[in-house]
């Protein structure tokens, strides 16, 4: 599985215009961003990551019990109007939906919460993230940039693999869905809401299909169209609402809440936080971008060192896509 992902993405290799060294970039935010135009391609107004999606539109209902969690607005009682993306993996813009390389695939929420405050949740389809820090995670791109298909073996990447287990295991539980509607999406980083009593609880999004997960074997992954998913979540709604139910699932004694490539264990309890409904399709704008920490007063970021380096490479990728 390690090497078929890692072939998935080296075969998206474009041959590019040279970009500065990684050395020159001054963050690691930006260095990631750097890597990723070298490993996909510069694509004038796109994302580095995640280039190709479709948005939707609807609205989250939450349930009570978020209520007893956290004094979020969020979880105040009234419907909020919601701003969904589905997306592919890579920066490659017309990324074939049953690619292995498109995998993981990504849902991002945009809460609309009145008077311009918003909430972002920025998740994929990962069991878990592949590194703990966005060093390595610069690091996992680079040696995949550093492995074409003449290089000697072991490669950077198979180097890169053998010494971080976690990354093989992440990847190798990727399967692609039967639809954007039929996928459970992760939130890989920890959070901690704040109730009104100020009491604290780690805990990590989950996003759960109505109909539950749904996915196809790699030989029909493969028959998929090249906008497979995309018509697919297109046709589905405009014939009734998609429907995802919001969940937290909650830290316990000892669980890592600083190291996202340690799932909690199973029996780890997990909270029904309401119900998000989408209703329609609309065309994407350009300035819509979700930030990990675009978060309101009773969610705050746990010491999770990804967090902040995700958070600025989005940052980064929006302000060059809209230059």
């Amino acid at each position: 599985m390690i090497s078929r992902f890692t072939l998935a993405l080296l075969a998206l290799a474009l041959p590019l215009t040279p970009l500065p060294v990684l050395a020159d970039e001054t963050s690691t935010a930006e260095q990631v961003v750097a890597v990723m135009n070298k490993l996909w391609g510069q694509h004038p107004g796109k994302r580095a990551n995640h280039a190709k999606g479709v948005v939707l539109t609807g609205a989250y209902a939450p349930a009570p019990e978020a209520r007893a969690l956290s004094k979020a607005a969020l979880f105040a009682g009234q419907e909020i109007p919601v701003t969904v993306r589905f997306s592919d993996s890579t920066g490659v813009p017309n990324m074939p939906d049953g690619a292995a390389g498109a995998n993981p695939h990504g849902m991002a929420i945009k809460f609309h919460l009145g008077s311009n405050a918003e909430v972002d949740i920025v998740a994929n389809s990962l069991p878990f993230f592949p590194v703990a820090t966005g060093e390595q995670f610069r690091d996992l791109l680079q040696a995949i940039v550093d492995s074409p298909p003449d290089a000697a073996h072991p490669t950077k990447a198979e180097q890169f693999f053998a010494a971080h287990p976690a990354a093989g295991a992440a990847f190798g539980a990727l399967k692609t869905p039967t639809s954007f509607a039929r996928e459970v999406y992760n939130g890989v980083n920890t959070f901690v809401f704040v109730a009104a009593d100020g009491g604290k609880t780690p805990f990590r999004f989950r996003i759960a299909p109505a109909d539950g997960p749904e996915h196809l074997s790699p030989a029909d992954a493969a028959k998929l169209p090249p906008n497979g998913l995309v018509d697919e979540i297109g046709r589905r709604v405009a014939t009734q609402p998609v429907k995802f139910t919001l969940q937290a699932q909650l830290a316990g004694p000892g669980d890592a809440i600083d190291d996202a490539t340690k799932p909690y264990p199973a029996d780890r309890k997990i909270v029904d936080l309401g119900t998000i409904s989408l209703t329609k399709t609309v065309a994407e704008e350009n300035t819509l971008f979700y930030l990990p920490l675009n978060l309101t007063d009773g969610i705050e970021p746990s010491n999770d060192p990804l967090i902040a380096v995700r958070n600025d490479a989005y940052a980064i990728s929006f302000s060059r896509r809209v230059q």
